[in-house]
This record gives structure tokens, sequence and C-alpha cells, in this order.
């Protein structure tokens, strides 16, 4: 059941409705049987699955916080992270790990290949593994105390709004919420509603648009050369920001109005001025996760900095990968975390105090971060390391002629003449104006919401005439991060 679908549209009210009229000590019952809906929806049996890491690290965080031994611990910990981790890894790394063992030593026989490449990617389950390992983490640590009632922990692992493409929660976020006694709020139920209408307009206007030629050319990259390249390159970079900051939005509104706050996932990440900051702002739930999970346990920091730039590019590496069983998205984290790390070191040689200085440095600053990240997402989305690499060598090429090289980059990707141009452009834009408020000015819904009731109902109302109207309806496309 994808968010943008008829579907969502019918169940999120029934589950909304119901919600508010049954009585508090029932409502997690009815998130539970919703949520195991909404995933049952997508393939019936893989629901074993998500029960299974679920019990496992249920039981594994109660030892943990009944027990006194420390090896006991250790070894309920070290439980829970390879059975669920195990999990993962089966079905989302197996088939690749065996597949590149074929071609290093090709005269030896794998039996499990034909296997592996029947198994489908459970949709989410990279996200509820990483979530119940950090609850387990964190029993272990002292951070939380284990939940003692299975349907209630089912409930916080399974809950439907973040359930498939995140926020990746945290047990002190969102367990006690669904705990909690809630009392219907209008003014975050509304919030929530127009937050929703927010994430579609990103998903189904600009994501859903841009995605037509972004596919057409990375499919066949070979095709194309100079400018549509970096055309491509260039709508992957809105695409993927409005697909799954798009989701995040949607995600958060449905929990808004269930009266549960979700963590915010994305903070205008392409107004960043450094790699460090993008990551502060780009899917702060995961980077967050990486960073008190991975990097702070291997060092962080703190023990000089060659070791922390091994930390940094580990990290970066293992974020990576989990994206996908792919070298490009291995490469894709390594070109982040060795960022970060040139960074770095830039930043202890050169220090700014004068203020102009620092202004144009920090303009500098964001131009130069959004071309590397633009540039890194080629690897993200190119279908393999030898398809990156074409666009890279021939994405300038022809760019002696600026006016040809934009007008065949236009024409050669498949964009109709100057209406629809135009209206791509139109598209980022409004883009652009909404995350340059939200940075400059604050959050813009909250701002809307401060309006006078004529004002904030007419913005209400030419924003569902504008999704209904401008929303791709010949695209039946998945949010990108459910391949994760």
């Amino acid at each position: 059941m994808l968010f943008n679908s008829l579907a969502y549209a019918i169940f999120l009210p029934i589950v909304f409705f119901v919600y508010w009229l049954i009585p508090n000590r029932f409502r997690w019952c009815l998130l539970l049987v919703a949520s195991y809906y909404f995933y049952m929806s997508w393939n019936p049996k893989y629901i074993l699955l998500i029960m299974a890491t679920t019990v496992v690290s249920y039981l594994c965080a109660l030892a943990i916080e009944r027990t006194d031994s420390v090896k006991i611990k250790k070894m309920c910990i070290a439980a829970a992270v390879v059975l669920s981790g195990g999990i993962l890894f089966t079905f989302k790394y197996l088939g690749f790990v065996i597949e590149n063992l074929a071609i290093l030593f090709s005269n030896v026989a794998i039996p499990l290949g034909d296997f592996t490449k029947k198994l489908v990617l459970p949709v989410g389950i990279s996200f509820y593994t990483f979530q119940t390992m950090s609850y387990v983490i964190d029993v272990y640590r002292g951070k939380v105390k284990a939940e003692k009632n299975l349907g209630i922990y089912a409930t916080f692992v399974s809950f439907f709004p973040q359930l498939v493409a995140g926020p990746i929660e945290r047990t002190g976020n969102l367990l006690p919420q669904i705990k909690a006694e809630h009392k219907f709020d209008e003014d975050k139920a509304s919030y929530g509603m127009i937050l929703i209408v927010v994430g579609l307009f990103k998903k189904l206007v600009i994501a859903d648009m841009l995605s037509v030629y972004v596919d057409t050319v990375f499919n066949s990259v070979d095709l194309y050369k100079g400018g549509t390249l970096l055309l491509a390159a260039f709508f992957f970079t809105i695409q993927i920001y409005c697909d799954f900051s798009g989701y995040s939005d949607i995600a958060i509104g449905s929990a808004k109005l269930l009266d549960i706050d979700l963590m915010t996932n994305f903070s205008n990440p392409y107004f960043s001025s450094s790699i460090s900051e993008f990551w502060s702002r780009w899917h702060i739930s995961l980077s967050t996760w990486f960073k008190d999970y991975i990097y702070i346990p291997l060092g962080g920091n703190r023990k000089g900095k060659v070791r922390r730039d091994v930390n940094l590019l580990t990290t970066f590496m293992v974020s990576g990968i989990w994206h996908g069983a792919n070298w490009t998205f291995l490469l894709w984290g390594g070109v982040h975390g060795a960022s970060q790390i040139v960074e770095k070191h830039i930043k202890s040689i050169i220090h700014c105090k004068n203020k102009i200085l620092s202004r144009v440095g920090k303009c500098f600053g964001r131009i130069l971060t959004f071309v590397v990240v633009m540039f890194a997402w080629v690897l993200f989305r190119a279908n393999s390391i030898s398809d990156a690499w074409y666009i890279y060598r021939n994405v300038f090429s022809g760019i002696i002629s600026i006016k040809t090289y934009i007008m065949d980059a236009i024409s050669k990707a498949g964009i109709s003449g100057n209406i629809q141009t135009l209206y791509i452009l139109l598209c980022i834009l409004v883009l652009a104006i909404y995350d340059g408020i939200n940075y400059y000015r604050g959050d813009v819904v909250t701002i809307i919401r401060k309006q006078k009731p004529i004002v904030r109902f007419l913005i209400y109302i030419i924003a569902v005439v504008a999704l209904i109207i401008m929303a791709r309806k010949d695209i039946a496309a998945q949010f990108v991060y459910f391949q994760f």
C-alpha cells in the first residue's frame, strides 16, 4: 500500500476515525492491527519476518534487563544483532555476496545461486531491523527500560507511517508515545494534513515528473552525452530529495493525525555549506543512527585525526552498502566519507574571521557542496559502475558552446518545447522558495497556520487544487527508498 495510492487514501481516514472513537487503552491494538495489515498489503508472508525480528529483540532486551551478568548481557545483545542482522543479510546481501564470489572463483560451484535469485527484498526490512537493533542496544546501555508488553513493543516496531522507509525512530521518542494517553489535538491534526499535502506535492508533482527524464537517460546512458547527462544528474538530485522528503512529510503528517510526533528527517539539505552539514540535514534519522551506533563505538574523533578519518570513511561506506547490495552504493558512501575527511583537514588549516569573506566562503561552500552531492548521486542512481564512469567521462562533452550544450540537453532528454521546460523550472522554483523560507524564516506550515483564516484557507484550497491538477496520473511510481 503506497502513500500515493487510493488504498492509502481510504485506509488512513478509517484508522484515524476509529482511533479517536475507541478508548485509549485499545488504541495500540488498533495501531498494531492496522500496521500489520498495511505491511501485509505488499506480501502477506513477509509479516513472519517482522514478527520474528520483533520477538527476538523483545526477548533479548528482557533478558539483558533481568540479568546482572555482563557476559549474559553481551551474549543477548550479540544474539539480537546476529539473528535480526542475519535475516537482513540473507534477503539483502546473500545473493550479492555469492554472485561476487562466483565471479572471483569462477571454477567453484555455488549451489545457493538459484535460491538467492528467488529471494525478494521485503519492503522496509532495513528500517525496522535497525530500529529493533537500536532498541536492544539502548536497553543494554541503560538508556531505556525493556518494554514488558509484547503487543505494545510490536506496535513500536511496526508503526505503519514510518514502517517501510523511516524515519528510523528511537525507542525513547516513539515507544512512550504509543503507551501514552492521547487527546485529539485539532492544531496538530491540521498541521499533519497540510504536511501530507506538501509531501504528496513533492512526490506526485515534482519527483514523478522528473523520474520520467531520469529513467530515460540513466537506463540507456550510452545513448547520451554532454548536457543531457548533466541534466539527468541534476534532475535526479531534485527527484530523490522530493521523493524521500515527500515520503517523510506524509509519514510525519500521518502520525500527527494520531497525536504522535515522529522525528524530523529532512531539514533543507541543499542549503548546506559543507558535506558534514548536508548529513546533519539529510535522512537525519539514519545519519544519527550511524553516528550513535557505528561511528562513536568505533572511537569517533576521540583517538586522533587518523583514527577519526578511518572511522568516518568506514561509517559512510557501511551507510552506502546499507542502501543496497551494489558496488555503486559502497562507492557513493565512500565519496561522502572521503569528502568529509577532506573538509575537516581544510577547516583545520583555513580560519577566516572576516565576516564578508566568511559569507562569501559560505556561499561558495553551498555551491560546491551541491555540485559534489549531485555528482555523487550519479553513483547512487547508475545501474552499474561502468554506467557511472561513462557519465563522468562524457558529462562535459560539447560544453564549449554553452547554448548548444543547454539546448541539446533539453531536447535529447525528451523535454518537449518551451512550455514544458518552463513548467519544470516553475516546479523546481516552488520547491526552492519553500525550502528557502523554511531555512531563513522558519517552518512554512507554521507560518501559514498563523495567517488570518481567509488567507489560510485560500492557500489550502490553492494547494489542493494545484496538487489535483498538476499530479502525474500516468505514473504509478513507488518511492525510491522502498527498495532499501
